[in-house]
C-alpha cells in the first residue's frame, strides 16, 4: 500500500464532508476558527461535530452555531453512559433534536475494549438513543469496539421494529459487521484507519461494499491518516482518506467526493449544504 502524501490543497476543488469529528475536544476547540478555515481550504465544506455527553451538548451546539457549515449530533458515548444522568431514556435526546442544527442522534453503542461503563448500562443507553432516533426520524451514529456480536444483535432487534437509518462510524472491524450493517440499511463511516499499512483486510472489504453506503470521516482529533498518523487529526485531512478510497474504487478523488457527499446529505437530510 503506497503512502499518500499529496497536499489536500492540490486536489482539484472537490467538496467533501467530514461526517464525524469532535470540534469541542481539547486541541480543536481553542483553534476552532482556524480548524474550520483549514477544512474549507482543503475542500471539506460540511462538518458534523458530535456531542458525546448530554452535559456538553449546549457547548457543542454553541460552537456549531458559529459556522453555517457545521452540524451537530446529540448523544452519549458508551464511555460516559454511567456518568450521564438521563441517558437511559430517549427524552433528553428528543428534546435536543428539536434544534435546527441537530441532524443526528449519537454517537451511541458499545465499547468492550475499555469497558469504562458497565456493559448493561452501555446497552440501555444505546437502546434509548435508538428509540430517540425512531421517534425523531433522525439517523443515528453507532460506536462499536470489540462488541460486534452484541452491537449486531441490538441493531437487528431495532430493525425488526422499523427500518434503520444510521451509520457505523469509524468502521474498521470485521467484514461480517460491515456487511451486516449494509444488510440492515446502514452506512459505514471510513476514516484514517483505511490509510494505515496494516489495514489490508479493511481495504479489501471496503473495495466490495456498496458505494452508496460509504461516508468519509476523521473522528478528529483522533486517528489521523497517513502521513500524519500519531499526530492530531482534523477535518482538513479528509482528502487523504479519499485518496485511498479512490484507489480502491479505481476512480479519482472528485468522484469519491461526489459520491460520499451525496450519501451524507441523503442520510442526514436535515443538514443542508452551506
Amino acid at each position: 500500500m503506497a503512502d499518500f502524501v499529496e497536499s489536500p490543497s492540490s486536489i482539484d476543488s472537490p467538496m467533501f464532508v467530514d461526517s464525524h469529528c469532535h470540534l469541542d475536544y481539547p486541541g480543536l476547540m481553542a483553534e476552532a476558527d482556524a480548524v474550520v478555515a483549514r477544512a474549507r481550504e482543503a475542500g471539506v465544506t460540511t462538518l458534523l461535530t458530535i456531542a458525546t455527553r448530554l452535559s456538553s451538548f449546549e457547548s457543542v451546539l454553541a460552537l456549531a452555531q458559529r459556522f453555517p457549515d457545521v452540524w451537530v449530533a446529540t448523544g452519549v458515548h458508551p464511555h460516559q453512559a454511567a456518568e450521564e444522568p438521563g441517558c437511559l431514556e430517549p427524552a433528553p435526546f428528543i428534546a435536543n433534536a428539536a434544534h435546527p442544527k441537530v441532524v443526528a442522534i449519537g454517537e451511541c453503542g458499545l465499547d468492550y475494549f475499555y469497558d469504562k461503563s458497565p456493559r448493561d448500562t452501555q446497552a440501555l443507553s444505546f437502546m434509548a438513543q435508538l428509540e430517540a432516533a425512531r421517534q425523531t426520524g433522525l439517523p443515528f451514529i453507532v460506536h462499536t469496539r470489540d462488541a460486534d456480536a452484541d452491537t449486531a444483535a441490538i441493531l437487528e432487534e431495532a430493525a425488526g421494529q422499523r427500518p434503520l437509518a444510521g451509520v457505523i462510524h469509524c468502521y474498521s472491524t470485521s467484514p461480517e459487521l460491515g456487511w451486516k450493517g449494509v444488510d440492515l440499511g446502514l452506512h459505514l463511516g471510513l476514516g484514517g484507519i483505511l490509510t494505515f499499512k496494516r489495514s489490508d483486510e479493511l481495504r479489501a472489504t471496503v473495495r466490495d461494499l456498496p458505494r452508496d453506503r460509504i461516508l468519509l470521516e476523521t473522528d478528529a482529533p483522533y486517528l489521523a491518516p497517513m502521513p500524519y498518523r500519531g499526530k492530531r487529526n482534523e477535518p482538513a485531512y479528509i482528502p487523504y482518506v479519499a485518496q485511498v478510497l479512490a484507489e480502491l474504487w479505481c476512480t479519482d478523488t472528485n468522484a469519491v467526493a461526489r459520491i460520499t457527499t451525496a450519501n451524507f446529505f441523503h442520510l442526514f437530510s436535515k443538514a443542508k449544504p452551506a
